[in-house]
């Protein structure tokens, strides 16, 4: 009996034991993640996203229930820039010697990985750490111009501004500086989901910028984004054609909110004299496909 007793007590103290160290002892595993892209966007879609403007994009993202799509304080570096492309994504950090150290070093570095990823149908998208440190200058973006590259969108800061503007490929910016960036952040990591000016942007989302800001696509959605955001600018530019033959308060057609455009309405009458009726447009209530 005593010897029984003494190896029940010795089991339950070993069975305390491994499972005080299962608790002690961290169990290593792969931290889960999602995929870093959300689809694929075809070279002609893409072309016809940038035939839109920005509002047109946003207003569609908008009626569909999707947040704030637009990178604010992104803006243009020269009037005639406009771009459009497939995002490629860099990611900045906050400068720290041991993260300086570990970064791939020279043309290693994530900076060039994504440089070398660009091309005439895509758009560097930089994450910044801060507003006014630069992401880059001449002797970098010389590299981007080489690439034909479609943009380059950040919302942190450029530097030698009038280099860049010669390199002739568009650019959208929080501001520019003279200020360098190494000394205040480090790239850390190309083509993951980043964060920019607040908006979130996943490799491979169509990027599209103009004088009005620099919209974000999701691949996912892009299809049916274009659908209700031409067809809003189609609808846009009846309701100016009538106002500038019949001037008047422009309030009796718009604002519109698209799949809510009710049938018989001073609008719809409108439309229906161009063949827009609920039958072929997504624009009507009723006739939301989204």
């Amino acid at each position: 009996i005593n010897s029984q007793r003494t190896s029940t007590m010795l089991s339950s103290a070993f069975r305390r034991t491994v499972n005080m160290a299962a608790f002690r002892t961290p169990i290593a595993r792969t931290m889960a993640t999602g995929p870093q892209s959300g689809g694929e966007i075809s070279d002609e879609l893409l072309g016809r996203l940038g035939s839109l403007s920005t509002q047109a994009l946003v207003d569609g993202l908008w009626v569909m229930g999707w947040p704030n799509a637009q990178i604010d304080g992104s803006k243009a570096l020269h009037s005639s820039h406009k771009c459009v492309g497939r995002a490629v994504t860099l990611q900045f950090v906050p400068a720290r010697p041991d993260i300086a150290q570990d970064k791939p070093p020279a043309g290693e570095s994530p900076e060039y990985e994504a440089f070398e990823k660009c091309g005439p149908n895509e758009v560097l998208v930089m994450a910044s750490v801060g507003k006014w440190d630069s992401v880059g200058g001449d002797i970098k973006f010389l590299r981007l111009k080489q690439r034909d590259v479609g943009g380059l969108v950040t919302d942190g800061s450029v530097r030698d501004t009038d280099e860049i503007i010669n390199y002739g490929f568009p650019c959208f910016s929080y501001s520019t500086t003279a200020r360098q960036g190494p000394a205040y952040m480090q790239p850390w990591k190309c083509n993951d989901v980043v964060s920019v000016g607040g908006t979130a942007v996943r490799p491979g989302d169509a990027i599209v910028g103009d004088q009005d800001g620099v919209v974000v696509v999701p691949a996912k959605v892009a299809e049916m984004v274009y659908s209700i955001a031409h067809g809003r600018e189609e609808i846009e530019d009846i309701i100016k054609e009538e106002l500038t033959k019949n001037p008047g308060p422009p309030g009796i057609y718009y604002p519109f909110m698209s799949g809510k455009i009710k049938a018989g309405s001073p609008l719809a009458k409108l439309l229906a004299t161009k063949g827009i009726t609920p039958e072929n447009s997504n624009q009507f209530e009723g006739s939301a496909n989204w």
